[in-house]
């Protein structure tokens, strides 16, 4: 596991200076603080930095071929590389180490860009071919690790993060305006555009190859094409071969020459995950759990239970109000955009309490979206059978009447949210207002329109339409067409997060639901088996089963819960609002002050929750501090968190 980062100029007479190269380096050292390694030779420098896991003696980076005409730098895990070692070496491959990072090198001797069909794990690497004179980039296929590109037709700029590209002096860190609706509807920017000017990401599933005559082609290499079956197999049978290639993934990923353990919130995903590892290792594993002081917020009492009734070697951490907001600066310079869910604070606390007894954990993300598990899914099913119905009875006019008079009418805030989920408020005609404006849009396409200034609104581009591709391009029934969108967008995001924040501790994490075997196989599962009633996710529960406590299998998904709303509730609320309508954030002339006021005093009197809000509008503000101004991280956490935790 490390860093990754490099420089490619086209015209060879450009030399690569070492001293930019390190620099972008540095940038990125807490993703590998034990060891780093450059190739610099004429126009092409690549360099990373290490958090030895595997092959510690001699996994040293960059790594050759025989006659060192390839060189790599690798960030991620093969699980699957000592079967591609017995292979290659079998064809005349000669390695010099152990590592990972040396069958990839081989493989792209023997297959050329194929390589990256044999690889099963996660990655992100590059390989300088000497004699071809081109530079072929790779990223896994569900996007467990990340990678981020600067292209201007001269110079290309990579790294595994993206403060490692803004560390070279051609690049300036500026707002991509034209993302500003997409990050206001869903916090993250689908598709390979990033809230910076001019850096892209690399999407999941593709490479990208460069050489001197500048034609920067960018190819896929995997989709999620795997239709539904027909449903003439028993649901035991899904069941049981779902177990098994589950087993075989927690095992793979097992994979370590230091020590391991796993994120344990007591939720089903990690629990599996948990247990499957004491199963196979038979012994006592380290598990890691965080919580608030705010009880009714916390699930370590169910991280315990499970803790118990594996015999694991347990480790909480409690998060304060103060802690979150100090270092809520910080975490966005290391996620480099803003934050979207406030669960990645509590994620980083987790993974800092782990790096004191582990260099490598395993955690449970990837089971919601690939079976079903949030509650959304099964509600949208539902809704969209009644919208059906109600649209055949009731004409638009009536259902114009209606809508307004629910936003309109003197209900309660709960009722209000409520109703404000079913088809009698949501267009089922827009799929970006039936389900997007649902269940993932802090600020709808109409929220925006009250809220954004004529000059911002010229330049936002559309909020949806990034998302509505990959809906657009899906296929199947509505449940898989949800999933495939989720996991191209959603997800993406989801392991971005999990990512950043355990590298922003020097751990590593890995997710064996996200094998991407186990992920085509779900594919495959029939809708009918995914869901009952509004729950998700029956064909892991029957199969984790008979190894954890019912009362884990079974009990109700709470997602990561955070007092977000309750810290609200009191005097931060004002802090918040003096921060968001200060003259410095005023004068960026995104937003009416009027529609900020309007969002603060409805949360206030508790007419409308606007908790989610509040927070897109903070990330996006101490983003440009932090970020795009280059105010110093501890001077923003001194002025503006210490402040709301006042």
């Amino acid at each position: 596991m490390c860093g990754i980062c490099g420089i490619f100029h086209r015209d060879r007479a450009r030399r690569v200076e070492r001293d930019t190269l390190a620099e972008m380096n540095q940038r990125i050292v807490h993703r590998g603080p034990d060891d780093d390694g450059f190739f610099v030779e004429a126009n092409v420098g690549l360099a990373m930095r290490r958090l030895s896991i595997i092959d510690i003696q001699t996994g040293h980076q960059p790594i050759s071929n025989e006659d060192e005409n390839l060189w790599i730098v690798y960030n991620g895990e093969l699980y699957n590389h000592r079967d591609l070692r017995k292979d290659l070496e079998a064809r005349g491959h000669r390695y010099r180490t152990k590592s990972d990072t040396e069958t990839i090198v081989h493989l792209f001797e023997e297959y050329g860009r194929d390589c990256v069909k044999y690889l099963r794990g996660m990655y992100a690497f590059a390989i300088w071919d000497r004699r071809k004179r081109e530079l072929f980039i790779a990223r896994d296929r569900l996007g467990i690790k990340p990678l981020y590109y600067w292209y201007d037709g001269k110079i290309l700029l990579f790294g595994s993060e993206i403060k490692a590209i803004l560390a070279h002096p051609e690049v300036n860190a500026e707002f991509n305006r034209g993302t500003l609706a997409e990050y206001l509807a869903f916090g993250y920017i689908p598709e390979a555009e990033t809230m910076y000017v001019g850096i892209k990401k690399l999407l999941p599933g593709h490479t990208l190859e460069l050489g001197e005559s500048g034609e920067l082609k960018i190819t896929q290499y995997w989709d999620l094409t795997v239709q539904a079956d027909d449903g003439s197999q028993p649901r035991q049978h899904y069941v049981d071969r779902y177990r098994g290639l589950l087993e075989e993934c927690v095992s793979s990923h097992l994979m370590s020459d230091v020590p391991l353990g796993v994120f344990l919130s007591g939720g089903l995903d990690s629990s599996a995950v948990a247990a499957l590892t004491t199963k196979i290792r038979r012994e006592p594993i380290e598990t890691f759990a965080v919580g608030y002081g705010e009880e009714a917020f916390s699930e370590l009492p169910f991280a315990r239970m499970v803790a118990k009734h594996i015999g694991s070697k347990h480790h909480e951490v409690r998060l304060s109000r103060e802690e979150f907001f100090q270092t809520l600066p910080r975490l966005i310079w290391h996620e480099d955009e803003p934050i979207v869910w406030p669960s990645s604070v509590s994620l980083y606390f987790v993974a800092r309490l782990a790096r004191e007894r582990v260099t490598v954990v395993l955690t449970g993300e990837g089971s919601d979206e690939t079976l079903a598990g949030y509650t959304r899914y099964a509600w949208t099913l539902k809704n969209s059978r009644m919208d059906q119905a109600y649209r055949m009875l009731v004409p638009e006019f009536g259902r114009t009447l209606v809508r307004r008079g629910i936003y309109a009418g003197p209900l309660s805030g709960a009722m209000h949210r409520k109703l404000e989920h079913t088809f009698l408020v949501r267009d089922g005609a827009s799929w970006p207002s039936f389900y997007f404006d649902n269940f993932y849009s802090a600020f709808s396409g109409v929220e925006q329109e009250g809220l954004l200034t004529a000059e911002a609104k010229a330049m936002c581009g559309d909020a949806y339409a990034g998302s509505m591709n990959y809906w657009n391009g899906s296929s199947g029934d509505m449940l898989h067409r949800m999933l495939y969108t989720d996991i191209k967008t959603y997800l993406v995001e989801l392991l971005m997060k999990q990512d950043q924040m355990s590298m922003a501790a020097s751990i590593e994490s890995r997710v064996p639901f996200l094998d991407h075997e186990l992920v085509e196989f779900t594919a495959s599962i029939p809708a009918r088996y995914e869901t009952k009633g509004l729950a998700g996710k029956f064909i892991l529960k029957s199969a984790v089963e008979d190894f954890l406590p019912r009362e884990v299998a079974y009990r109700q998904k709470m997602g990561f819960p955070t007092p977000w709303a309750y810290w609200l509730a009191g005097p931060q609320l004002d802090q918040l609002e003096q921060l968001l309508l200060a003259p410095r954030t005023r004068e960026r002339g995104y937003f009416h002050s009027e529609g900020v006021q309007r969002l603060f005093a409805e949360h206030r009197a508790g007419s409308r929750d606007h908790g989610n809000r509040i927070w897109r509008l903070l990330n996006l503000e101490l983003w440009e501090r932090v970020c795009l101004e280059g105010d110093p991280v501890g001077e923003v956490a001194h002025s503006q968190g210490a402040a709301v935790a006042r």
